[in-house]
């Protein structure tokens, strides 16, 4: 069985790898600090393994503005540390990147798309990128989201908290995004650790739509209170926020070998799911 090395083991989309695809690989989830290239050669070195599958990262948006150094020291300090250390044993890399290192002003984004980030935290992401990029095969995400998971709430079921709480939200009606289903993701990863090939990969949901039009989504879906969600515009929003592509449309020119849902699709199977388990 193929032994995977994972950063990010009980994150958001690492747990539900591991929970997904536990009987497919062996999973050897990272002990210690990425930014520490000591735990790095510590744990790298001590253990066999045919694949890296790099998911650990500072992912708060606005947080990356103000705390710049923590930030880079862990997106890229941090995967400088695991590539070069996972690189002496000649092992296979995959970077787990995002959306954010595209601009937002010229969609549609696919693999062939130059980057231009426009905020740090997809600066940092796109310079893990420049760091692994001659050797490690990079697949870049897009707003993902499952349907529960305790220790961290997507925009998903944040969107969904507050409309079960009757409190009012406002809905972007002119910008787009690619919200993607985490159970994709993971079945995409599971093709891509089985085919690895060193290049750009997009992983990403079948629709692009408006924040306003998703929010409804999900209202529509588990039923909740459509009329608490108001309309609003990207430059209003995100006053004194870290900005975001404001049109992020996301495409994959090279994914053939598995189909992403949509976001109405992928919903259905959140709700599907919450319903089995009440």
């Amino acid at each position: 069985m193929t032994k995977i090395l994972i950063t990010g083991s009980t994150g958001l989309i690492g747990s539900r790898i591991i929970e997904l695809l536990k009987n497919d690989f062996e999973f050897i989830p990272f002990q210690g600090d990425i930014t520490k290239k000591e735990d790095v050669e510590t744990c790298v070195l001590s253990q066999s393994f045919d694949l890296t599958l790099h998911l650990a990262g500072y992912t708060n948006v606005d947080g990356a503005e103000t705390e710049k150094d923590l930030a880079h020291k862990i997106n890229v300090e941090g995967t400088k540390n695991l590539y070069e250390t996972v690189k002496e044993k000649s092992n296979k890399f995959i970077y787990i990147s995002s959306d954010f290192v595209f601009d937002g002003t010229t969609p549609p984004y696919d693999e062939e798309s130059k980057p231009n980030p426009i905020g740090y935290y997809g600066q940092t992401k796109y310079d893990g990128e420049v760091v692994v990029k001659n050797g490690a095969m990079i697949v870049r995400i897009a707003y993902p989201y499952r349907a529960e998971f305790k220790d961290k709430k997507d925009f998903m079921r944040s969107i969904k908290s507050l409309l079960e709480q009757e409190k009012e939200i406002k809905g972007i009606t002119d910008s787009t995004f690619t919200p993607t289903f985490i159970d994709d993701i993971v079945y995409g990863l599971k093709h891509l650790m089985n085919n690895y090939s060193e290049e750009i990969i997009h992983l990403v949901g079948s629709q692009t739509l408006t924040p306003y039009d998703a929010f409804k989504h999900i209202a529509k879906t588990f039923s909740l209170n459509e009329s608490l969600i108001k309309k609003t515009t990207y430059a209003e929003y995100f006053t004194n926020k870290a900005k975001r592509p404001q049109y992020s449309e996301v495409k994959s020119k090279k994914n053939n070998f598995y189909k992403m849902k949509s976001f109405e699709e992928g919903l259905l199977l959140c709700n599907a799911w919450v319903k089995e388990r009440n």
